[in-house]
Parts: C-alpha cells; structure tokens; sequence
C-alpha cells in the first residue's frame, strides 16, 4: 500500500512524503531520498520495491521547500530545472525535512536511509548527522566536500567508474578520507541504477542493491 501524507519539519515546514507500506509487520523503516528529478515515478518505484522487501518507505519532497509537486523526466531540459531548484535550497532546511522523514520512519522501528545522485550525498550526511542505523548512498556528487564528517553508523557509497560527473580521484579521496565507510566501483556512468536512463546499467544495479539490502537487513531489520 502506498500513499502520500504530510510531514511538518522542526521549523513548521510541511510537505508531501511518499510512504510505501510493507505487506505485514516492517522490518525497519527507510528513508528514500530523491535525486534532482523530485519525487518522481522511478522514486516511487524504488520505495515501493524496498517496501516489498519488508521496509515502511518514505520519500521526502525536498524540493518542496522551493516548489511544490515537482516531478521531472531524464532528458535535457529536465536536468538544468532541477539544478536549478536543489541550488536554491539550503542544506540545514533540508536536514531538517529528513530528519522528520525519519522520524516518520521510526513507526517500524530502526531507520536507514538511502539516496541516489544529490539523495546520495543527502545519505551520506544522515549517516553523519541525522543518528540513523545504516546508510547507503549512489552516486553522490557532494560527499567530497563533507569528508570530514564521520558516520555514525555502517555506510555504503556506490559509483560508476565512468561517471564523468563524479572522477575516481574524487572516490578515492573519500576512500582515503573514511576507511571506516565501504565503498563499491562499478563499470558503469553516473544514474546507473535508475532504467529510465540511458546510463542504467542492470547487472551493476542488481549487484548494488544485493549488496544494500545485506546493510540493511543486518543493520536495519
């Protein structure tokens, strides 16, 4: 069963969450966070197939703050648009949107979160400052300039080695920065897991979401 429902951030800021319900008894809860393209079908389709993985799913809309409902395509007109709304953002505000996304999660018990392009940095900074049980993040193009920042708690990244967005000198300076964060390569570009690119490569996302679950299931529920 899935729904949207609204949340209410610690600074009165209310907007719409996706919450995709597991059949019976959650394992845990996770928050599931957007790339630039909003709270779109193909982020729908990942919560719900968490959620069918026994996981209450819920999928903030970040950009609310900025512009209410959007949902974006891949193509070339679609990626400046987002761009544009995720600069206009500030980043405390939306760590407070997560933060009550995962206190929304909590109903099912422990939280992780997962994220994929700017939701993969936004992972990463759950793991680092938002207290939850487990992280995992794609592809995320910000974690650089947050490398400092220690996790709390087990944290996953993954990238594609062809990702011109994201260069492996950029990986390994986080690798070298967090050997306390696991990190997995993929012969791949940058979007590798969503189907609805051209650059979705389906073995390397098969492989990372195997390999997402086991955090999960081991650190979640």
């Amino acid at each position: 069963m899935a729904e949207t429902i609204r949340l209410k951030a610690s600074d009165g800021h209310q907007f719409d969450a996706y919450v995709a319900q597991p059949a019976g008894k959650p394992r845990g809860g996770l928050v599931v966070i957007q790339e630039i393209f909003g709270v779109n079908q193909h982020m729908r389709k990942l919560a719900d197939g968490f959620a069918a993985e026994g996981y209450l799913c819920v999928t903030p809309a970040l950009f609310d703050r900025a512009k209410p409902a959007v949902e974006l395509g891949y193509g070339p007109t679609d990626i400046p648009q987002g761009r544009d709304i995720r600069a206009s953002l500030k980043l405390d505000q939306v760590l407070l949107d997560l933060k009550a996304a995962a206190d929304a999660a909590k109903a099912a018990g422990k939280v992780g979160a997962v994220g994929y392009c700017w939701g993969g940095s936004l992972a990463y900074l759950c793991a680092t400052r938002l207290g939850v049980a487990a992280a995992v993040g794609y592809y995320g193009g910000q974690i650089v300039p947050h490398k400092e920042e220690k996790p709390g708690c087990p944290t996953m990244l993954h990238f594609g080695e062809r990702d011109k967005g994201i260069p492996l000198t950029d990986v390994e300076i986080i690798r070298k920065a967090r050997p306390d964060v696991t990190i997995h390569i993929y012969p791949a570009d940058h979007g590798f897991n969503c189907d609805e690119r051209g650059s979705w490569e389906p073995t390397s996302a098969k492989i990372a979401r195997e390999r997402t679950l086991e955090l999960f299931r081991k650190h979640v529920g």
